[in-house]
This record gives structure tokens, C-alpha cells and sequence, in this order.
């Protein structure tokens, strides 16, 4: 090589154009309960797999090799982008908010090779590693730095077919070095960045709004890529009348706009953030939950993904446990075709991971890619051309609204991708019980529709089975409230797609006035409310209650549904609770051996008294058993009647009348 060819290639270098794709961040020093989220403070040399062919299941298992992590130190961290690793330590940035997901980039967007541009102070070295998909550990390459430097790695994304993470390690020397600011970048021009609508669905969440929108104004780059803020706020308490609130309009510059409609659940806030976003002209519309506090670096992650997709792509982000920061909810989820329920994409996946136990370099299931069919509505990016074409939301006021719309882009050709690197912190699941009391309808109704809408297998699968399965559980664990709901349910799905929207607004004021007429569906705060319990025969050898096997559980369910329906109530259980039961032991198994009993709710705030009523439970097993019938019988019909009716439902036209309807007000 000549001399002019060096030069030649010097100068093409120092011309090139590199655009962020992801920077490194860190927590606000009053969030150190969020560290492993952001830096490992512990090592980790690697994964052993197995070399033989028949090795036992458990030894076929990859185990990860690390060990305890450091405490992190608060003043270590010197701002969002600013770290100290104190003399001879050793601090990874292989986490959750800091590794990158070369694996999710290779295929779904066209960037082919990504540069780490690394800028520190002070003697020590930087190691960049990679894994696969197996949660291999692999070391790339490492330099040595000295003084105030800006180190660079050109990495390809080649090797990441199926899995797999790029990271770094700081390692300091006799000295410590400060990490000033850390990119993963891609050449070449970067292309226009997307608009976007911001919106979030509230109902009587006013704290909760107004700290993401405090969040949102005092990150300048994050407010910077969103065109509008829209709060739908279909509550009684409004967040436009809460104290901070006219602060916090007048940080973000005239970004805020509130529209105040009329209660039309999740489907309907969500809708009105979609629809208002094709109408500004937003290339993009975020939907976000309002009980959420957001990683604000988020929403540039996922815009910046979002512009370098091949095709049109929702992306989504992650959901950690608001009462446990370091608690995943889940990595990715799909839609089981054959039984419509959520599902992990692999077998290996867990819900609920705790990067605190386990950080990402020591948990091979996370390198694996996850590809999913939905995002929860908590976090989703969805492109306004995707809007275009397969319209909004279903009216189904909640639940299945999210999971649905995912699987309607998916059959139009549009992917979804749940990104790591991007979260919200939210209440988890294990904190709720939404499968009882009012949600029962809509979870029952709108699982139904989406399987009559999408379901591949003849007569929806399981569907149909596992639904009446629920409502006799449901009945002899005397929940009758639930069960109401859920023939409800079923009954109005009957009714065909015309009387779809009409219930968006009517039904859970129906729902309401129907539970406070079952005792099971009214909540006490205070147990003394309740009489003792006493239990006027003994359990067993004194050894309480016991799930069946497998072996005999059909059986022994059959023969206790036929006591349940015949079995007189013991009288003193119609003036006293036979036991006390928390809510982690509600099942159905446990209930069915009471005749009544008080039951403490999933939040721990009141409890309720369920007693058992054979007639209500031979008259409600009768119509679940006709309902159930029924909806076999026209599956097919109902099926094409719902298919034929999902444009209408769904576009923006049908949604603007309600919208026109039902808003009360919106302003700036």
C-alpha cells in the first residue's frame, strides 16, 4: 500500500459520518435501587456448556459462571452520562439499559456494523465483548487508555443470526478513570427523524402524570423528539385542576395538549392518541400507561430504532415492577393460536426476572432473541402509516386491546419488536387479580372476540372449553360476582359486532350496580367488619385442604361439582366465615371446600365474604353451559359477522364520530 493509499483511507475515516444509536446512561443517584439495571459491578467469565452428546437435561443447562457484585458507591456516579470506576475495580456495562442489542438490530433494521466510541479519563483499559444467542461470553478485542481519550471499536453485526449482545468493560488502574460519555454508533447520514405524538390514557392517576410529564420537561433531548404530549384524561380527578400542574405545562414549551372525554376505557384513550396523531401529522404515536414512571432515554431508543426499520414496525418497550425496580415483568410475549392466552415465546424464558439476582451476563435466556406478537400499551411506538392502514383499536373499552392490534399488524405484514433498552417501571401483575371482579367481563368477552377474529383452528381451538373450565372454577370457589360477568360476556358477544360500541361507555356502570349485589364483590377494609371464623367439623387428620394430583384431578373435580350443586350449606357458615384466606391461597381448589369464607383482595386494601349458594350455582351452571353452547354452534357465523365488521370497527372515521360524541373539552 502507497503512501497515498493510506492517506487516502486516513482521510475517508475522519470524514465519516457516525450517528448515535444507543448511548450509555446511568441512574439519578436517588435511584441506586436501579444500579444493576444500568452497571455490573460484579465479573462474569462465561457460560460452561456441555461438550457431550448425552449429557442429562440438567447438565445440558448453560450455567453461568460469576461472582457476588459490588455495592455501587452513589457519588460514583458523577451525572446521566458520567461515571467513576475507583482504583483496580473492574465495572461492566453489560445491563439491561447498557448492552447492546446487536441481535434486534441485525434483523429488523439495515444497519450492517456499529461503532463504540468510548470517551475516558485517566489510565486503565476498555475490553468489548460479545455472546450468542446461547449466552456464551466472548471477548473482542481491548485498548489501553491513558489520560483524556476517546477509544473506538468497528464492530459487525453479522455473527447475532438468532441472539446475542455487544458491551464493554471499564477497567481502571493504580488510578481511577472516569468514563465521560459512551455511544454505540452506525455510519453514514442518519435519516430523518420521526415525529411523534406522545400519548397517555388517564383515569385519576394526576400524580403519576404529572411526574413523568416533571420527567419528560428535565430531559431537554428526550422532549426535543416529540411533537405533541397528549394527555386523554377520562377521569373525575383532572389532572389540568391538580397543584403543580400549570409548573409543569409551561417547562414543557407549549408541547401539552389535554382532551377530557368521556370514560371509554384503554381502547378509547388509546384510540384518541392514535387518531390525534394521524391528524397532526406525527409520524409516529407512543402510547404510554399513566401509572408508569418512564426511563426517558426510551423514547429516543425507540424512535431511533423505529427510523431504521426495513418496513413499518411497532416497537415496544419492556416492563419492570414498580414496587421492586430490578424485577422484569416479561421479556417478550406471543399469542398461543391454539388456547388465545399469552405465552412465552420459549421454554426458557421466566417471568419476573430479577436483574438483582441474576444481571444479564450471568442468565443465558436473555441473549437469545425474542420475537414477539404484541407489546403491552404500557410502552408501544406505533408507526401512523401502520395506523393508516389497519385503522385503531377495537371498542373494547380494556384488556386484549394491545394484543389484538398486534396480531391484526402482523397478518398485514407489519412486525412488532418489544426492544430491551427501553422500559417503564409499572405495577406488575402479582399485585393484581384482574381475572375477578369487574374486569372479568372484559377480559372474558374481549379473548372471545380476539379468537373469533384470529384464531387459526377450527371452532377457536380450546377457547371455548378453557372458558367454560373458568366458569365452573369460578363457581365453586363461590366467586359469583365473576361469573356473572362472564356470562355477560359471552351473552354480548352473541349480540354480533353492532353492539359493539355502544357498550364502550354503558357497561361498566352495568358491571358496578351488578357487584354490589354479591357479597363475594364487596370489599371491607377493616377484618373486624367480618365475624369470626369457626368451622363447625374439623378438617381431616387436621392436615386443611390439599391440591389433588393429576391423576384424579378430573374425577375429583366432577364429584366436587356435584356436591357443590347438592350439598346443603352448613348453617352456622351462613352466620360465620369457616376460615380466614389470603389471597395468595384463593384457588379453586381450597374454595370448593367451604361453604363460606372471607378473602382478602390481591392489593391487601379489604376483603370480601364468599358464601355458597347451591341454587345460584345450579342456575348460573345452567346458562354458562347454554351460552357456551350457543357460541359453538355459530362460531363459524359470528366469526365472518366479526371479520366483515373489523374495518368499520376499527377506522378512524367510525372512531371520530365517538370521539365527537363523547369529548368535553381540549386545549392546550
Amino acid at each position: 500500500m502507497t503512501a497515498v493509499d493510506v492517506k487516502e483511507i486516513v482521510n475517508e475515516e475522519s470524514e465519516q459520518e457516525w450517528q448515535t444509536l444507543q448511548r450509555v446512561i446511568l441512574p439519578p443517584q436517588e435511584q441506586m435501587d436501579t444500579v444493576p439495571l444500568y452497571v455490573d459491578m460484579g465479573t462474569a467469565t462465561g457460560v460452561q456448556l456441555p461438550t457431550t452428546g448425552d449429557a442429562s437435561d440438567r447438565e445440558r443447562k448453560p450455567r453461568a459462571i460469576s461472582s457476588p457484585a459490588r455495592e455501587a458507591h452513589s457519588e460514583d456516579f458523577v451525572s446521566r452520562f458520567s461515571m467513576m470506576v475507583r482504583p483496580g475495580d473492574r465495572v461492566s456495562f453489560g445491563t439491561y439499559f447498557n448492552a447492546f442489542p446487536a441481535s434486534y438490530w441485525r434483523r429488523w433494521t439495515n444497519v450492517e456494523a456499529v461503532r463504540l466510541s468510548v470517551t475516558t479519563s485517566g489510565e486503565g483499559a476498555v475490553v468489548v465483548y460479545k455472546s450468542n444467542s446461547r449466552g456464551s461470553l466472548q471477548r473482542v478485542d481491548s485498548q489501553r487508555v491513558e489520560g483524556q481519550t476517546t477509544t473506538t471499536f468497528d464492530l459487525s453485526l453479522k455473527p447475532f443470526g438468532d441472539g446475542g449482545w455487544y458491551w464493554f468493560d471499564i477497567v481502571a488502574g493504580s488510578e481511577p478513570v472516569e468514563i465521560t460519555r459512551a455511544e454505540w454508533q452506525a455510519a453514514g447520514p442518519a435519516p430523518q427523524r420521526g415525529t411523534v405524538t406522545l400519548q397517555i390514557t388517564t383515569l385519576n392517576k394526576t400524580d403519576f402524570c404529572l411526574n413523568n410529564l416533571r420527567l419528560l420537561a428535565a430531559d431537554s433531548e428526550a422532549l426535543e423528539a416529540l411533537q405533541e404530549i397528549l394527555i386523554v384524561d377520562q377521569g373525575t380527578q383532572k389532572v389540568a385542576q391538580a397543584d403543580g400542574f400549570d409548573e409543569v405545562k409551561a417547562e414543557l414549551g407549549g408541547r401539552l395538549r389535554i382532551i377530557e372525554q368521556s370514560n371509554l376505557g384503554g381502547s378509547g384513550g388509546f384510540s384518541r392518541g392514535m387518531y390525534e396523531a394521524v391528524a397532526n401529522g406525527s409520524d409516529y404515536a407512543l402510547l404510554m400507561d399513566d401509572d408508569i414512571v418512564v426511563e426517558t432515554e426510551s423514547i429516543l431508543r425507540l424512535v431511533t430504532f423505529g427510523d431504521r426499520c426495513k418496513t413499518p414496525t411497532l416497537v415496544g418497550g419492556h416492563m419492570f415492577d414498580l414496587f421492586n425496580r430490578t424485577v422484569l415483568h416479561t421479556f417478550g410475549e406471543i399469542v398461543n393460536p391454539y388456547r388465545i392466552q399469552p405465552a412465552l415465546p420459549s421454554d426458557e424464558m421466566e417471568l419476573g426476572h430479577d436483574f438483582l439476582v441474576s444481571n444479564l451476563r450471568q442468565t443465558p435466556w436473555l441473549h437469545r432473541r425474542c420475537d414477539v406478537d404484541y407489546n403491552g400499551w404500557w410502552m408501544c411506538l406505533i408507526p401512523t402509516s401502520v395506523i393508516r392502514e389497519i385503522g385503531l383499536s377495537l371498542p373494547i373499552f380494556i384488556k386484549w386491546d394491545d394484543a389484538e392490534y398486534g396480531l391484526r399488524a402482523k397478518e398485514r405484514g407489519f412486525p412488532t419488536v418489544s426492544m430491551p433498552g427501553a422500559a417503564v417501571w409499572h405495577v406488575s401483575w402479582i399485585d393484581k387479580d384482574d381475572l375477578v371482579g369487574w374486569q372479568a367481563y372484559f377480559h372474558t368477552r374481549n379473548r372471545a372476540l380476539t379468537a373469533l377474529l384470529h384464531s387459526p383452528y377450527e371452532l377457536g381451538g380450546r377457547v371455548i372449553r378453557e372458558l367454560q373450565q373458568d366458569d365452573i372454577k369460578h363457581l365453586v370457589s363461590m366467586q359469583y360476582a365473576t361469573v356473572q360477568g362472564r356470562e355477560w360476556a359471552i351473552q354480548d358477544l352473541l349480540k354480533g359486532p353492532g353492539s359493539l360500541r355502544g357498550l364502550l361507555e354503558t357497561k361498566l356502570p352495568e358491571i358496578r350496580k351488578m357487584l354490589s349485589e354479591h357479597t363475594d364483590a364487596v370489599f371491607k377494609p377493616d377484618p373486624d367488619e367480618f365475624p369470626a371464623p369457626r368451622m363447625a367439623k374439623p378438617p381431616r387428620h387436621g392436615q386443611g385442604f390439599s391440591r389433588p394430583g393429576k391423576a384424579v384431578l378430573v374425577p375429583w373435580a366432577l364429584k366436587t361439582v356435584a356436591r357443590q350443586l347438592v350439598k346443603p350449606v352448613v348453617d352456622t357458615s351462613r352466620e360465620r366465615p369457616q376460615a380466614n384466606v389470603p389471597h395468595m391461597d384463593n384457588k379453586w381448589w381450597r374454595m370448593s371446600q367451604y361453604d363460606s369464607a372471607v378473602v382478602s383482595n390481591a392489593e391487601g386494601t379489604g376483603a370480601s365474604w364468599y358464601k355458597r349458594d347451591p341454587r345460584v350455582m345450579r342456575r348460573m351452571l345452567a346458562e354458562s353451559a347454554k351460552l357456551h353452547g350457543e357460541l359453538l354452534a355459530r362460531w363459524r357465523s359470528l366469526s365472518s359477522e366479526y371479520k366483515s365488521a373489523l374495518h368499520d370497527l376499527t377506522s378512524l372515521d367510525s372512531w371520530k364520530k365517538t370521539f365527537d360524541e363523547h369529548t368535553l373539552s381540549d386545549s392546550r
